[in-house]
């Protein structure tokens, strides 16, 4: 009987509830502290003596107009030159300066956004427990990353599907066109003439003019030969004029210029807000630099995607003045809330290092595949020699001058 006894707490696990009991009270008190909205102490004795309410809100106002300047200067040299030689999308000078920017993004994601959210996630202000027991700042980012190619990839697939769906009604209204071609009777002729396309009534066969736009780009050699066959060409050639490697790279820009538009924005609010809610000139004046000069290349790139994804006037322009005005709205409302945020509290240290991690992690994978790799895999670099020297120039020359102004900002 008493080994019976000594088994029921076993068997009712009540040892092992009380540990469990105990671990989960412990994280969820390490979780309430740090969500805490109170400042830390070591935070507030660093901050005092060099605040200046006065002189930060001027330096913010030139913060935003700067900013704002340098956005749109950035987003819309790209959208703008397209229509001029030298800054065509498929000129040389544009790629190496896309070049220059995918740097600057690299940077931005590996030496500013990765670093600063470690820094906020292992802030002596919030508890040793979880935050130092394990790499948060990284693990976040990697995930952030295999999130991105999940988005890519299904955003290339949807895209992909829609345009062969799009290809299919217009090779059937293509068809249709040839279907309907109208006979016109001609002037008489010697008897045993013959004109080109002639049938045996006397009479000519008329295709669409869609489909015979579509035979002279593809087929130009087929310039002779049945009525039939002509028609079956035409239908042919007309159907493969979308789907080309054109097409497909066109699908690609859509989707790269969507999600790199995504990462800029996330990182830019939060980067806006932790300038505007500052009260230091010390430490404003270096990222007004810092932002500005960042703003102006990280545009000039999503410029460049909007551009090659050939959007409509009214698409690139929504596109462009929600990049160009992201940073400045986040510096207003860093502005607005200052009297009430206090970024050195553990809450606020915990959602920037969160959001920091995920713009790292969206930000490293597009410089990598969609911008790096894309242009310096692709036929036209390998091609040639100078055009690889001076791009790989420029995108380390971005990179580095991006990684100088960690020094400062």
């Amino acid at each position: 009987l008493c080994f019976f006894q000594d088994l029921v707490p076993f068997f009712f696990m009540d040892h092992i509830r009380e540990k469990t009991g105990a671990f989960s009270d412990t994280i969820m008190l390490k979780l309430a502290q740090s969500i805490s909205n109170s400042a830390c102490g070591s935070a507030v004795e660093e901050m005092e003596g060099r605040q200046d309410n006065s002189a930060a809100l001027t330096l913010k106002m030139v913060a935003i107009s700067a900013i704002l300047i340098a956005g749109v200067c950035g987003v819309g040299i790209p959208l703008i030159g397209k229509k001029h030689r030298f800054l065509r999308t498929d000129s040389n000078l544009f790629f190496t300066a896309k070049a220059f920017a995918a740097g600057v993004i690299l940077a931005t994601g590996f030496v500013h956004m990765l670093p600063g959210a470690t820094s906020s996630l292992t802030n002596p202000c919030l508890p040793k427990s979880p935050w130092t027991k394990f790499p948060f700042a990284g693990f976040i980012a990697m995930m952030s990353a295999l999130a991105t190619l999940v988005v890519d990839f299904v955003g290339t697939q949807y895209y992909e599907r829609k345009q062969e769906k799009q290809n299919q009604k217009d090779q059937t209204d293509s068809g249709d066109l040839v279907s309907e071609s109208a006979i016109v009777p001609v002037d008489p002729k010697p008897r045993n003439e013959k004109l080109f396309g002639e049938e045996e009534g006397g009479a000519i066969h008329i295709v669409g003019i869609h489909a015979h736009a579509a035979h002279h780009r593809h087929n130009h050699s087929q310039e002779h030969g049945d009525v039939r066959e002509h028609s079956h060409a035409h239908g042919h050639s007309h159907s493969h004029s979308f789907g080309g490697g054109d097409e497909e790279g066109g699908v690609r820009h859509v989707v790269v210029s969507q999600v790199l538009e995504l990462g800029i924005v996330s990182h830019s609010i939060i980067i806006g807000i932790s300038l505007g809610v500052s009260e230091s000139p010390c430490t404003i004046r270096p990222l007004l630099v810092a932002l500005s000069f960042h703003q102006f290349f990280e545009g000039f790139a999503l410029g460049g995607c909007i551009s090659q994804a050939q959007f409509n006037s009214l698409r690139s322009t929504v596109m462009a003045t929600f990049f160009a005005i992201t940073t400045p709205l986040g510096i207003a409302i860093g502005v607005g809330a200052a009297s009430s945020y206090d970024p050195h509290s553990p809450r606020a240290l915990v959602v920037e290092g969160i959001l920091n991690s995920i713009s790292a992690g969206i930000l490293v994978y597009m410089a990598l595949v969609d911008l790096i790799a894309a242009d310096f895999l692709s036929k036209r670099m390998s091609c040639n020699t100078r055009l690889q020297v001076v791009s790989y120039f420029a995108l380390f020359l971005g990179a580095g001058l991006m990684s100088l102004l960690a020094i400062w900002a």
